[in-house]
């Protein structure tokens, strides 16, 4: 089943064009869709909740037309915005309380909804305290909980990560990826970091300046190339040299010596070759090991 879809789905402001002609589809589970910053990211989801109309092409989101059925959506999917929005002088009780009521639950189910969703995201011991002396990260979850609290078919998580330490981000991605996998419900997440969406998305939506660069299942993206990474402590020129005189295709990318296999050929012989070398020219080897691709890797595809 498609969480949504797009049909030549464009949006013109007076200097910019901010998506131009999408055409893009996604399922269930961990969508991730990923750009720079400015190439039509969250543009893309506040057509998606009717939040802002399209200049031309259509939209549909849980199978509803975003133009026309904007009030349903947002009764049906969650929304976790990528600037800081929230009241500082409430409690993140208090204000999850108040946007669970805002979709519609009742005072009591809204209490215990908030309750349930806050404990999930990690806020329980502090979820009495105002918002405003809360942490980056702890305003991050609190955004998060508000978005789940309705129980929706589907979130959307607009850079979710900024602003977080190593640690911080790490625990978010953990609580994105249950959201998908535990809980059960669909999630289109933005990022301009695109590591992190290797790790916790099954799909990836690329986009660059409003236009679609690729879509496809995230193990097509980090699938094993005929290619064999090669690192080592020192030595590096040497090993090229050894490498190229025995026929070897090789590269140099920064600390990291790269050889080709050919498409017809045992990856087997490559290794033992690059084995040898190492071992003849007394080289500490740190990495060897066959190379995957990459998200980036679709930026520096040239363009047909």
């Amino acid at each position: 089943m498609a969480i949504l879809a797009t049909e030549g789905l464009t949006k013109r402001f007076p200097r910019v064009t901010a998506l131009d002609e999408l055409t893009v589809m996604a399922g269930t589970g961990v969508t991730g869709l990923v750009g720079a910053n400015g190439a039509g990211k969250s543009t893309l989801i506040k057509i998606l909740l009717g939040l802002l109309p399209p200049t031309s092409g259509r939209a549909r989101v849980l199978d509803l037309d975003a133009a026309t059925h904007g009030l349903e959506i947002r009764r049906l999917v969650g929304y976790m915005p990528e600037h800081d929005c929230l009241p500082p002088d409430v409690s993140a009780t208090e204000f999850v309380v108040h946007m669970a009521q805002m979709s519609g639950l009742p005072r009591t189910a809204a209490r215990e909804r908030a309750a349930d969703t806050l404990r999930h995201v990690g806020l329980h011991e502090e979820r009495y305290r105002p918002i405003g002396g809360y942490s980056t990260g702890m305003r991050q979850r609190v955004k998060l909980a508000q978005a789940l609290v309705h129980d929706p078919r589907l979130v959307f998580l607009d850079e979710p990560t900024n602003g977080l330490d190593p640690q911080g981000r790490d625990e978010m991605l953990a609580l994105i990826r249950r959201i998908g996998t535990e809980f059960g419900i669909s999630v289109l997440v933005t990022s301009h970091l695109l590591g992190e969406l290797e790790r916790v998305c099954d799909h990836v939506i690329v986009i660059d300046a409003g236009r679609l660069l690729r879509s496809s299942a995230i193990g097509d993206f980090t699938q094993a190339s005929q290619a064999i990474a090669v690192e080592v402590e020192d030595g590096l020129e040497p090993l090229v040299e050894r490498l190229g005189g025995l026929g070897e295709a090789v590269a140099v990318q920064g600390r990291l010596l790269t050889v080709q296999v050919p498409a017809d050929a045992d990856p087997g012989r490559t290794y033992d070759a690059v084995r040898d070398a190492v071992c003849d020219l007394g080289l500490n080897l740190v990495r060897l090991e066959q190379r995957r691709g990459h998200i980036e890797d679709v930026f520096k595809e040239p363009v047909a």
